[in-house]
């Protein structure tokens, strides 16, 4: 693919690596200047400077976040792929709306330099107004900005202003999923780590296409382990990428999540992934929530639901439970807490969640 590395088209303005020094320069000592924006000219910076790494930190999902070097060509490789994946051209417009903190922002100002596209940004915590005069050919959200769109009027009109969207970071609820399908646009949720820089595996969400399975991008392929957790192999890695991740295997090339092996719950000697049960009860339950346990003395552990907020009368919920889940499944306490840890990036610490039970 040809690529221009030494400059970046950024909101229609065409800027050089001295251009973003200077610019890095004079926001990061402005106190008017947003954090994300400040995020933004400083990975341009490291993006344009002499080391052949990048320094990008894992969500902390699994544990206290972490650094970790990635090589500009893996991450050079990973956005190739992307452009290919969609069809994406030299002058299409990408939407940046994600903070650069984290590998999601920074693979998608990767895939602007690499490709050639003019990258447009946007506060993350924007309403997206501008989605109703303006059109993106490429851009990623998290779920929680896709439901704060399609909750305003004619938020479903502004998110098809996107032609392709990717979804991801955090878990996709069944009643989200729901309206996602009925969009025009193109959407996907994605499956990936800081590790693999960004996606390496794209589900369907709309349209005729639309699939429970991930397929891989180019030349990647999968398998599992003993355990039945997924094992990531890519071109650039002489070794597997081994994960947490609980999946089903379609193909070498394909799967579908079950869950992480980490935050399996054991009750009475049956294994019950949380995801999967929080996935069924999606609809019955508007305030944030986590299906966690807590020691037993004749199960090992049991089944909790924690809902974050404040207490209600629970019996409707209870009964509306059983028509969802199965007897073994259903949770033996509800319990509420005004304040249910997250990671930075909005995914549950269920350790810490287990713990404070």
């Amino acid at each position: 693919m040809s690529t221009d590395p030494n400059s970046i088209l950024l909101n229609g303005k065409q800027l050089s690596p001295a251009d973003i020094s200077r610019l890095n320069l004079e926001t990061s000592v402005h106190p008017s200047v947003p954090e994300w924006e400040k995020e933004l000219y400083s990975f341009l910076n490291e993006w344009f400077s002499d080391s052949n790494f990048i320094l990008a930190q894992t969500s902390g999902s699994t544990g206290e976040p972490k650094p970790i070097e990635l090589s500009k060509p893996f991450m050079q490789c990973s956005a190739e792929r992307t452009i290919e994946y969609f069809g994406l051209q030299k002058g299409n417009r990408l939407l940046l709306s994600l903070p650069c903190r984290y590998i999601a922002g920074k693979m998608m100002v990767v895939r602007a330099i690499v490709g050639q596209m003019n990258l447009i940004t946007v506060d993350p915590s924007s309403e997206f107004e501008f989605l109703a005069d303006e059109s993106f050919d490429f851009g990623a959200l998290v779920p929680n900005q896709v439901f704060k769109l399609l909750e305003q009027t004619s938020g479903k009109e502004r998110l098809q202003n996107i032609r392709n969207l990717l979804i991801g970071g955090s878990a996709i609820s069944l009643e989200l999923e729901a309206q996602i399908s009925r969009l025009s646009s193109r959407v996907v949720s994605t499956y990936g780590m800081t590790e693999t820089a960004s996606h390496i595996a794209i589900r369907e969400l709309s349209g005729e296409r639309r699939s429970d399975y991930y397929h891989c991008l180019n030349g990647i392929s999968i398998s599992l382990n003993e355990e039945g957790c997924l094992q990531i192999h890519l071109p650039e890695f002489n070794l597997h990428l081994q994960t947490n991740d609980l999946a089903e295997l379609q193909s070498p090339t394909s799967f579908r999540m079950l869950g992480r092996a980490d935050s399996v719950i054991i009750s009475g000697g049956i294994k019950y992934s949380p995801e999967l049960i929080e996935k069924k009860i999606a609809s019955l339950i508007r305030q944030p929530y986590v299906i966690s346990a807590v020691p037993d003395e004749k199960l090992g552990e049991k089944l909790v639901l924690v809902i974050q907020g404040e207490p209600f009368d629970a019996q409707l919920l209870e009964q509306n439970l059983c028509t969802l889940l199965s007897p073994f499944e259903l949770p033996k306490m509800i319990v509420f807490r005004s304040k249910l840890e997250v990671t930075t990036s909005g995914k549950w610490r269920r350790d810490e969640i287990k713990k404070l039970l």
